[in-house]
């Protein structure tokens, strides 16, 4: 499934539970965001997002610990979830996707080229997803982007509607 079609079925579950997301991205410096703002009525769901490709605006906008990012570095599990978590409070949405990750073409910090998190938070829910993508940094950029919709699109599927 491509990016273009995790990104309707996404919206289309936000639009039918009334509830919104907000995105904040690392590798994919706003490919989500652009994704999604191609889906026609996007405008109802759609909050806005972050790019912190640095890793002190890890920090800064979405207020991921300063302590978890010195002792784990930005490519972590703990990481993408605390992305998805301060993003979804500062920008007042139901539901915010993460992305953080190494696209290459050099391993960064010890971490591999592909090494990629993805991550979910909503009501109740906090996913987390290791990918191990190949390919050149373009594919594993586009990759991300597809999983992390599909993930969202996941956990709207499985989560109770909130009230």
């Amino acid at each position: 499934m491509g990016s273009e079609i995790a990104a309707s079925v996404a919206v289309r579950r936000l639009r039918e539970r009334d509830e919104t997301f907000a995105t904040v991205e690392s590798l994919t410096g706003g490919l989500v965001a652009s994704t999604v703002v191609e889906i026609e009525g996007v405008s109802k769901v759609y909050k806005g997002g972050l790019v912190v490709y640095a890793t002190e605006l890890k920090h800064v906008l979405a207020g991921v610990p300063e302590s978890l990012l010195a002792e784990r570095g930005p490519v972590d599990p703990d990481v993408a979830k605390a992305l998805a978590e301060g993003t979804r409070a500062r920008c007042d949405t139901t539901w915010a996707v993460a992305t953080t990750g190494v696209a290459g073409p050099e391993p960064q910090d010890g971490k591999p080229v592909g090494l990629v998190y993805v991550a979910v938070a909503g009501p109740g829910v906090a996913e987390v997803r290791e990918l191990n993508l190949d390919g050149d940094r373009d594919a594993i950029r586009t990759e991300s982007v597809t999983r992390a919709l599909l993930l969202l699109a996941e956990c709207l599927k499985d989560a109770p509607a909130v009230v």
